[in-house]
């Protein structure tokens, strides 16, 4: 169904109890045609947020700090960068509740993206594109998805830990859930695992594999293989990262959405639980991880998407992105629900 649409690549994997089953389509660049590899490392975008979470969670665990607690006075430039309108929880952060302005809104719309491309977005410059948007207070409480939640969580893991996001990160989720193929760090382009990713600028194709922009970035910095997030989404399911309370309220949504902290969530056929997701949509990549609650079943897929232009050149382009990563989240689960048997 993918390569019919263009993609350049897909890969999935899928475990169960009985197995596991991996398979890759397409190849890895438009260059070279090398066939495509289920090793292939790609940028994971927003199913980073869910490691993140993880990273957060455990400063509760570790009571650094309550879900509840206010994260004004506690995060570096907080309060002076985005001039909240109201005391500003964990929680809210973590459930996409707090109301906050979306960085992404603040970065230029120039239908040439390269410039944007070529510069970091840090965590501290983000808050502070954010904060030249306004933030009402009757957004307070409301979900309303945005990445700046998640680059205040990485100042606020940082300041706790008194060490720096990344390395947090590699300490305390990627080393202990056996991630070896996951990093934040900046990758290079010539690496021979990398699934490379494009757009077009004017109907020229650009290789957009280069992930200066996202380096080191709680919201979607990550980079990653699909048996990495399935050994990621089995190893917290299972219980193995966090305590059985903060696993819990990961999983429970404040109502305003099919969100938890850090989790979108999704029918189960074989449970009255629900599946639990890490959702990633890149211009380049589209990346579905999905886990039964129990985290017996996994499935995970990335797609590199046909290389198109952006929305500011083309606005119909992110409805077909939105239109790929749906239809990602579809197949796995339909698969899992063919796989599973009723827990017992």
């Amino acid at each position: 169904m993918f390569m019919d649409q263009g993609a350049v690549a897909a890969v999935v994997q899928i475990r169960w109890p009985e197995g596991e089953w991996s398979k890759a389509y397409g190849v890895r660049d438009l260059e070279s045609m090398t066939p495509a590899q289920p090793t292939g490392r790609v940028g994971i975008a927003s199913v980073t947020k869910t490691m993140t979470a993880v990273a957060v969670l455990k400063l509760v665990d570790d009571r650094l700090i309550g879900l509840d607690d206010p994260v004004n006075d506690v995060i570096p430039g907080f309060t002076s960068a985005l001039k909240p309108p109201a005391p500003i929880t964990v929680r809210q952060l973590l459930s996409h509740t707090s109301g906050m302005p979306e960085v992404n809104d603040a970065l230029p719309r120039d239908v040439d993206f390269r410039p944007v491309l070529s510069r970091t977005l840090t965590m501290e410059r983000g808050l502070q594109l954010a904060g030249t948007l306004p933030w009402g207070s009757a957004n307070v409480g409301s979900f309303a998805y945005s990445n700046t939640n998640y680059l205040a969580l990485g100042l606020l893991i940082q300041t706790l830990r008194h060490k720096p996001f990344v390395q947090v990160m590699r300490e305390q989720v990627f080393d202990p859930l056996g991630l070896k193929n996951t990093s934040l760090d900046r990758i290079d382009p010539h690496e021979a695992g990398l699934l490379h990713g494009y757009v077009t600028l004017r109907g020229e194709r650009v290789d957009t594999t280069d992930n200066t922009f996202a380096v080191g970035n709680p919201a979607g910095g990550a980079v990653s293989t699909v048996e990495d997030l399935n050994f990621f989404m089995a190893g917290l399911f299972q219980g193995r990262a966090l305590s059985a309370a903060s696993l819990r309220e990961m999983k429970t949504s404040p109502g305003f959405a099919p969100y938890g902290l850090g989790v979108w969530e999704h029918a189960d056929g074989c449970s009255i639980e629900s599946r639990h997701e890490g959702r990633g949509s890149f211009w380049d990549y589209q990346t579905v991880a999905v886990s039964s609650d129990d985290g017996r079943y996994q499935a995970a897929m990335t797609v590199t998407t046909p290389p198109m232009p952006t929305e500011f050149e083309d606005p119909s382009s992110q409805n077909k992105r939105d239109l790929m990563n749906g239809q990602i989240e579809s197949t796995l689960n339909e698969t899992l629900d063919r796989l599973c048997e009723p827990a017992s």
